[in-house]
């Protein structure tokens, strides 16, 4: 099996004054047959949420990447990018929602008792509510009828090829507008909004960024698979929200898991990441942590010409 990418030059000028120039640019593609046309609305997808007026590709050279054959380890051929926050004993990750309590059921000491000389054992005790750290909402957490966490399928959460919109530094509110060049379809989509930095401290949840209800709509209508954010909540928390939370009314009613309390987003590429976030199988429950990563693809010496590979 062959993975394509596009070498290329390109030249791109942005909505509302700006032009970008590259040379020898490469970009993963899905298929040996893709035209220029369809390389440019690749370029234009990947420099979102920057808004393009015009990009042009030419000189441009395909190449074929062997997928590595059944048996070789992963880790040779991706770098593993962890996107979760540690979870300690009284971590307070959501205003207002109890710190979990991490105790010893069973110390090693005590377990010495038990076991043979020599064989100790640590078992642990944790107490905590399902919002804690970085964690996944099923619909469940919603709605009384949706999927809980048992219910969801791995095709919905492991492996799912990654779109990152880079929203640091602008309105609190991601908006359809942001999103409206980029390629959510099939996608995680992964808000980048800088809201980690202020992580375990009290400004966490004070002025946080969100997703505003069109932009919930536009992804919900155009089959995200995921949406995650690293922020305090999916939704405008703020007194001024008045407890109003569209952004999870939309997407969980569509079936779409949200994840929340992502940090290390800065650390993927636009696109081209495959992101992995999966609770335990819970029934009825809807939100738990996870263990949120994302692979990204490692360069290797292993690229070939597509003539030579076909």
């Amino acid at each position: 099996m062959l993975e394509y990418r596009a070498e290329f030059d390109a030249e791109v000028a942005l909505d509302g004054g700006g032009e970008l120039s590259a040379r020898g640019f490469r970009m993963v593609i899905p298929h040996a047959d893709v035209t220029e046309a369809e390389i440019a609305d690749l370029l234009i997808a990947a420099l979102a949420p920057q808004r393009v007026k015009r990009a042009e590709v030419s000189d441009v050279r395909i190449f074929a990447e062997p997928h590595p054959p059944a048996g070789d380890s992963p880790a040779e051929r991706v770098r593993f990018v962890d996107l979760s926050h540690v979870i300690t004993d009284g971590l307070v990750s959501h205003p207002g929602v109890p710190a979990p309590q991490i105790t010893a059921h069973l110390t090693r000491e005590a377990s010495r008792a038990v076991y043979a000389p020599g064989t100790e054992f640590a078992i642990d005790r944790i107490s905590m509510v399902g919002n804690t750290g970085t964690y996944l909402d099923s619909p469940y957490h919603r709605y009384a009828d949706g999927t809980d966490l048992a219910g969801l399928p791995l095709d919905r959460l492991a492996g799912l090829p990654a779109v990152v919109v880079r929203a640091v530094g602008r309105e609190r509110g991601v908006t359809a507008d942001t999103l409206a060049h980029v390629m959510v379809t099939g996608h995680a989509v992964l808000l980048h909004t800088g809201g980690d930095r202020h992580w375990a401290t009290d400004g966490y949840g004070v002025d946080a960024p969100y997703l505003t209800r069109d932009a919930a709509e536009l992804l919900a209508d155009r089959g995200a698979v995921l949406v995650g954010i690293d922020a305090v909540n999916i939704d405008d928390i703020s007194p001024a929200a008045s407890g109003e939370r569209p952004a999870h009314t939309l997407l969980l009613a569509a079936g779409i898991p949200v994840v929340e309390h992502l940090t290390n987003l800065r650390e993927l590429p636009p696109v081209g990441a495959r992101f992995t976030a999966v609770p335990p199988r819970i029934a009825g429950f809807g939100t738990f942590p996870v263990r949120a990563y994302a692979t990204v693809p490692a360069e290797d010496d292993r690229t070939v010409p597509v003539e030579d590979a076909l």
